[in-house]
C-alpha cells in the first residue's frame, strides 16, 4: 500500500492528520500479525512506517513554510468530480 509523496502533497492538513492516524492503526495491527506469525510479507511493516514518515514530513514542511497547503486546488477538483 505504498503511497507516493505527491499523493501526500495533494492532501490538506486535516486529511494528512487523518491519514497518519489510519496508518498508525494499520501499523499497530500489522505488528500484532507479525508477532503471531500471521504476516506473510514483513516488508509491509517497512512500507507502512515510510508512509507515516512521508506524511509527517509534508506536515512539518508546511509548518516551516517550505510547502503550501493545496486548499484552493482541492476544492476545484472536488467540484469538477461531482459535476
Amino acid at each position: 500500500m505504498l503511497m507516493k509523496a505527491n499523493n501526500f502533497f495533494e492532501m490538506n492538513n486535516e486529511e494528512l492528520v487523518k491519514k497518519i492516524n489510519e496508518l498508525k492503526a494499520e501499523l499497530f495491527n500489522l505488528r500484532f500479525k507479525h508477532a503471531t506469525n500471521q504476516l506473510s510479507n514483513p516488508m509491509v511493516l517497512v512500507t507502512c512506517k515510510r508512509d507515516i514518515a512521508r506524511a509527517k514530513t509534508v506536515l512539518r514542511q508546511r509548518e516551516l513554510g517550505l510547502s503550501v497547503e493545496p486548499e484552493k486546488a482541492a476544492k476545484k477538483t472536488r467540484a469538477k468530480k461531482k459535476a
